[in-house]
């Protein structure tokens, strides 16, 4: 017995020195090669090691990670996000609420990814401009004393609530998504809040203290429809997230923004070129030149050649045989024209030689011109610009007449809109990925509603494919619509001309259209009344209010 005890004991000091000396070296858990089934030479097996000598074994990672998405997520967004199935090696499974979530992913969180900009919209024939953003928070919660609705979709009213105190009202109704512009349309007047990414021509863009999204000086910082959305919770995951999720920085990228200006008659003639000989070649643009400079690409239809030969301007002119002086030309630059059509009945009034040499005189300045040309094929070819990656193609012809002003295969001229070729090129054009703007010289008449055969013209060019379709005939304005999926806008009116003798002929639209990532999304209406003859000024607030309400009237809205 003695001796068996004395090997027993030699037995467990050799087993705790290999766990000392194990411990002491600078390797992994120790491990103790313990032969249990083998009997020892006195047929006692080795005693079991205590617990506190066994290797100690970490707890199993989790294979599971709950993830909150908030019903507020553009659709955008919340796509890529409920896509996600694995992050840091564990699965992904989407949790019920936020509370019980170790990652949300929601407006306002602890690490913005993107700032999502909104928009507060009106169908299109709205006279109201613009709201204040205390006004737009007594409307979302119902302390406003207004007949006019908010509509919403269910994933913009969670958003909102990101951005308003007090909470949503019951005058604030939510609509699905593909039904708010019809449901607010049959409600005007009334009110939407969408993203930016949902724009179309169809709504008017209310700023918000003199705020807009559709504006080229626009600043997100500033503006207070502006979302941000990210991720909150456990840090060490949101690098893996982040990246997995691949978010824009914004819907909002104005580098992918291009505004383009559109405007009537121009014709540096007469009672007009009267008063730029007195007071200067800039005067006509002094008050509305900000306007048309700001855009990206600006158009004037130009119906007067310039002449070497033209004489000092009168007033008083009784004929209607029409030149500018090439001194008057510097007025184009100054407003920043880009583009020049060239559809006027009055542009071979001077001869041939002029309309040629006003030809030469674009082509000095970098102006591209379309709607007519040195011969008939020329006057065919579009004008094509790109600009941020939207395409835009001009195309325009005079219908109006005379005949003689028309482009034939040998004469310069206008582009007669009897060329069926021209509306083949626009189908081309648009099959191309060009937007088309398509412009005509109709026949004039002094009313605000357009002739039945202009209908069907005009219908005819959006038809073929054309974006917008724009009349530079009126001298007075005409109405709009919306037809196959295009703009159509019969008269815009003068812009520079002297036609003082009649109130509805002073009065003048200029029409800024804004494009996004190859899309046509928003129409912006600028409005003046011509004084001196010459001089095109913004409307007073009540004027426009009249005017506009006129226009959308005799647009049939």
């Amino acid at each position: 017995m003695i001796i068996h005890r004395k090997r027993l004991l030699a037995r467990m000091l050799v087993v705790l020195l290999s766990i000392v000396v194990a411990g002491c070296a600078n390797y992994g858990p120790a491990t103790v090669e313990v032969n249990q089934g083998s009997p020892t030479d006195d047929n006692e097996s080795v005693p079991f090691v205590p617990t506190a000598f066994q290797p100690v074994r970490s707890s199993p990672t989790p294979d599971k990670i709950s993830i909150w998405v908030s019903p507020a997520l553009p659709p955008a967004l919340q796509q890529s996000a409920l896509e996600l199935e694995r992050i840091g090696g564990r699965n992904v499974f989407l949790a019920e609420d936020s509370s019980s979530a170790e990652i949300r992913i929601e407006p306002n969180a602890e690490r913005p990814l993107t700032s999502w900009v909104y928009a507060l919209v009106a169908p299109f024939p709205t006279v109201r401009d613009e709201m204040s953003w205390q006004n737009l928070e007594e409307l979302w919660s119902g302390n406003l004393d207004s007949d006019e609705p908010l509509f919403i979709s269910e994933g913009i009213g969670e958003a909102l609530q990101a951005l308003f105190t007090a909470p949503k009202g019951e005058c604030v109704e939510n609509i699905e998504a593909d039904e708010l512009l019809e449901r607010v349309w049959e409600n005007r007047p009334a009110y939407a809040v969408i993203g930016f990414e949902d724009l179309e021509p169809r709504w008017k863009v209310i700023e918000i203290a003199s705020m807009s999204p559709i504006q080229k000086g626009f600043d997100p910082n500033s503006y207070p429809l502006v979302i941000s959305f990210g991720i909150s919770g456990k840090e060490e995951f949101t690098d893996e997230i982040a990246t997995a999720l691949d978010w824009p920085a914004t819907n909002r990228d104005p580098d992918s923004l291009t505004v383009l200006t559109m405007t009537g008659v121009t014709a540096l003639t007469r009672a007009t070129a009267w008063r730029m000989d007195a007071k200067g070649s800039d005067y006509p643009g002094l008050l509305i030149g900000d306007w048309l400079r700001d855009a990206d690409i600006t158009h004037v239809s130009n119906e007067v050649s310039f002449a070497e030969d033209c004489p000092q301007p009168d007033p008083a002119q009784k004929g209607l045989k029409f030149c500018s002086s090439p001194r008057h030309f510097d007025l184009l630059p100054y407003v920043g024209v880009d583009v020049v059509e060239l559809t006027g009945n009055h542009i071979l009034d001077w001869g041939r030689d002029a309309f040629l040499n006003s030809l030469s005189l674009y082509e000095q300045q970098g102006y591209e011109y379309f709607g007519g040309g040195k011969d008939l094929a020329e006057a065919l070819q579009p004008a094509l610009f790109e600009h941020n990656d939207n395409h835009l193609a001009f195309l325009g012809c005079n219908q109006a007449g005379p005949s003689f002003v028309w482009a034939t295969s040998e004469t310069p001229g206008g582009a007669p809109c009897s060329q069926e070729d021209l509306f083949d090129e626009v189908k081309h054009l648009r099959a191309a990925g060009y937007l088309p703007i398509f412009t005509y010289q109709w026949a004039e008449s002094y009313s605000s509603s357009p002739l039945p055969l202009q209908i069907d013209g005009f219908h005819k060019a959006i038809d073929a494919g054309a974006v917008i379709v724009s009349g530079s005939q009126a001298h007075q304005p005409q109405g709009f619509e919306f037809y196959n999926g295009g703009l159509i806008h019969y008269g815009l009116g003068n812009l520079f001309f002297d036609q003082m003798w009649n109130s509805n002929a002073r009065e003048e639209f200029i029409d800024q259209h804004v494009f996004y990532n190859g899309r046509h999304i928003s129409t912006r209406l600028l409005t003046a009344v011509l004084e001196d003859w010459s001089q095109p000024r913004p409307m007073s607030p009540a004027e426009r209010k009249a005017f506009l309400a006129k226009m959308f009237a005799a647009s049939g809205w």
